[in-house]
């Protein structure tokens, strides 16, 4: 595995455990507290307003999730030896690209 010789996967795995990590006590500090609805205690605007943010914390934490997964999934290919090819063409990911974003699964030809 050419690529794997030029990458430092040693590294690479650990940059990856930590994103993990911070990514997995983010989803632990929830940000989605339930909204109330009750009129004469919160406005109309504060409401919205609640909602509102309790809506982007929502997605937030989708894409954390996501995030999540396409980490633990680039462990599971270093450990198995796939790391570092293109799902699409089975050639070498650049390895700046790798270094940019651990989790990449296509080469930058590729990328839709």
């Amino acid at each position: 595995m050419t690529n794997s010789s030029d990458l430092n996967l040693e590294q690479l795995k650990q940059r990856i455990e930590t994103l993990i990590a911070e990514i997995s006590e983010s989803l632990a500090s929830d940000n989605t507290a339930t909204v109330e609805l009750d009129q004469s205690r919160v406005g109309r605007l504060s409401r919205m307003d609640a909602l509102q943010g309790q809506q982007m914390g929502l997605a937030q934490q989708r894409r954390n999730e996501q995030r999540l997964k396409a980490l633990h999934g680039a462990l599971r290919r270093i450990e198995t030896g796939d790391y570092g090819y293109c799902f699409v063409c089975g050639d070498e990911i650049a390895k700046q690209r790798l270094e940019f974003d651990p989790a990449v699964t296509r080469c930058i030809d590729c990328t839709d």
